[in-house]
C-alpha cells in the first residue's frame, strides 16, 4: 500500500519541478541586451513649460544622434532596452515611451518619435525617491536582461515629497540598479517656481545617485541641456565615465541653486 503522505510529497515535488520549469521557460523568453536604461525626466512645476519642452526635445535629439546609435551598436550585443518616463509627484510617473529595444538607426528614430508625440502632462511636486522606486520596478518587471541596469534621472530641484531617498536607494541597490544624475541648474524664476538655496550638483552627488560608478553630469544652464544629455547617454551606453573636468564641482564662488514650486 502506498502511504498518503508519500503521495502528497510526490505531488508537491511535481508541483515544484513544474514551477521551476515554468520559471526557467520565462527566463528563456527574456531578451538579452547590453543595457537596460530608464530615462527619468522631471516635469514638476519647478520645471517651467518652456524648459520642460526643451528637455524633451533634447532627449529626442540625443536619442536619434549618430553618436548614441554608434555607442549602442558598439556594445557586445549591439542593442539596448530603453524607456522614457516623466515624473513629478509621488503618484505621477508616466511612460511617454514604453520599453523598446534599440539596435539600429531606425529603432532609435522610432523611439524618439514616440517620445516626441507623447501627450504633455505636468505634476506639482518633486518626488525623486518615488521616481527612482518606480524606475526600479520597471526594470525588475520588464522582459529583458542585461549586465548593466541604469536609471538616468534629470531634475532641477531637491526632493520635496515622496519616498525617502534612502529607501529608494535601498531598492535600487537590492536590484543592482545604478542611478546617475543630470541636474539642470538655473537661478531664474518662473510663474510657478522660486530659487532654492541648495547646491544642486552637490545635492545630486550626495543624495540622488547610487551604485557602482554612479556619476553626476550637470547642465549648468538651460542651453547646455542638449549637449549634456547627449554626452551622458553616450557615456552610459558605452559604460564609460565623464572626464575629470566634467566631474569637477564649480568654484565655491559660483552661484549654484535649485528650483522648487
Amino acid at each position: 500500500m502506498i502511504h498518503f503522505g508519500n503521495c502528497v510529497s510526490a505531488a508537491l515535488a511535481a508541483v515544484c519541478v513544474s514551477g521551476l520549469a515554468a520559471n526557467a521557460a520565462a527566463q528563456d523568453d527574456r531578451v538579452d541586451v547590453d543595457v537596460e536604461l530608464v530615462l527619468a525626466v522631471d516635469i514638476s512645476y519647478s520645471v517651467d513649460e518652456e524648459e520642460a519642452h526643451r528637455q524633451r526635445e533634447g532627449y529626442v535629439a540625443a536619442l536619434a544622434h549618430e553618436d548614441v546609435i554608434r555607442s549602442i551598436q558598439g556594445g557586445p550585443l549591439g542593442r539596448i532596452a530603453v524607456t522614457y518616463v516623466e515624473w513629478a509627484d509621488t503618484g505621477f510617473q508616466r511612460a511617454a515611451a514604453d520599453w523598446t529595444v534599440i539596435a539600429s538607426e531606425e529603432d532609435a528614430l522610432g523611439f524618439a518619435a514616440q517620445v516626441a508625440a507623447a501627450p504633455f502632462e505636468r505634476g506639482h511636486y518633486t518626488a525623486i525617491g518615488s521616481a527612482i522606486a518606480d524606475a526600479v520596478r520597471r526594470i525588475d518587471a520588464n522582459d529583458y536582461t542585461a549586465p548593466r541596469l541604469i536609471i538616468d534621472l534629470s531634475g532641477d530641484g531637491p526632493q520635496n515629497q515622496g519616498m525617502p531617498l534612502e529607501s529608494a536607494h535601498a531598492l535600487a541597490n537590492q536590484s543592482g540598479v545604478v542611478v546617475n544624475g543630470l541636474p539642470v541648474i538655473s537661478a531664474s524664476e518662473g510663474r510657478w517656481v522660486r530659487p532654492v538655496e541648495v547646491n544642486l550638483e552637490g545635492y545630486f552627488r550626495e543624495h540622488v545617485i547610487t551604485g557602482p560608478g554612479a556619476f553626476v553630469l550637470p547642465a549648468r544652464a538651460e542651453d547646455e541641456f542638449r549637449v549634456a544629455i547627449l554626452r551622458k547617454l553616450v557615456l552610459e551606453i558605452a559604460g564609460a565615465m565623464p572626464s575629470r573636468s566634467e566631474l569637477a564641482l564649480p568654484d565655491a564662488g559660483t552661484p549654484v541653486v535649485g528650483r522648487a514650486p
